[in-house]
């Protein structure tokens, strides 16, 4: 009987400290919880400072910034809901303030819930689509004028596996995933010229807070051929590397960071 793959001793390479970010300033949304919260570590790590955004979790945004700030780093929490245009001018304008720059955008935040179509209501499904996209467009067109102004950039969007398979009762959220990719190759076409590069990952099953509360399904690991689901970790680290000069050559690309999962 084979045995589960163990998840490698190397995992924790996303908050092994480095300097190739050092002298950026990273903003990250949703950036206090599950996979956001692994990513503001990471680019943290990376040298980076970080604001973390988030719409309610303020406690543990601080806590975060204390670890960080005990790491060595630096960073900061903004609390505001990113589907809100004033909200998100004034959390940057608030960024701006306090560090001086933005070179990084992270879009991690989203709404997920799960709901039958037939009975979706349609304030549901606004509110979706209003932090993925609206979220998206608003914190794009107020930190571009920074990235643009500092001669370079780096937006990473986190999409869905569910946008190219679909998925029962998550319709919504698929869409707005789905929404998302074609959003992150616009801005990378549109941008290139200025130094701006835009690429989304797209995480498969990972093993977080949240994923422990979702409706039950089958178990995954006979559909992984890497025989596990992903650590957040995992998903942070490959953030972290767009965002550095390692990835200087790379725009408009999704990454999917599966296990095997969907090949594409």
């Amino acid at each position: 009987m084979s045995q589960t793959p163990p998840v490698p001793d190397t995992l924790p390479a996303s908050e092994t400290p480095g300097s190739e970010l050092a002298g950026k300033v990273a903003l990250v949304t949703g950036g206090a919880r599950n996979i956001g919260a692994c990513i503001s570590l990471a680019l943290a790590a990376g040298g980076a400072s970080v604001a973390i955004n988030t719409r309610a979790s303020r406690a543990q945004a601080d806590a975060l910034v204390a670890r960080i700030a005990a790491g060595g780093g630096k960073a900061g929490a903004w609390l505001a809901d990113i589907g809100e245009r004033d909200a998100v001018r004034a959390m940057v304008d608030g960024v701006l303030d306090r560090f001086g720059r933005i070179d990084i955008l992270v879009l991690n935040a989203s709404v997920r819930n799960e709901c039958a179509f037939l009975e979706l209501p349609y304030d549901d499904w606004r509110r979706v689509m209003a932090t993925t996209l609206d979220g998206a467009f608003h914190c794009t067109q107020a930190c571009l004028p920074s990235m643009i102004a500092g001669g370079a950039g780096a937006l990473v969007t986190l999409g869905g596996l569910n946008a190219l398979s679909g998925a029962k009762r998550r319709i919504h959220g698929s869409v707005a995933k789905g929404g998302l990719v074609a959003f992150t190759r616009g801005i990378a076409r549109e941008f290139a010229e200025q130094g701006v590069r835009a690429n989304c990952v797209v995480p498969g099953q990972v093993l977080t807070e949240r994923a422990a509360h979702r409706s039950p399904r089958a178990e995954p690991k006979g559909l992984i051929p890497l025989g596990r689901g992903g650590q957040p970790e995992e998903i942070a680290a490959t953030v972290r590397f767009l965002c550095g000069p390692g990835a200087s050559f790379i725009t408009g690309q999704t990454v999917h960071v599966n296990g095997g999962q969907l090949m594409a």
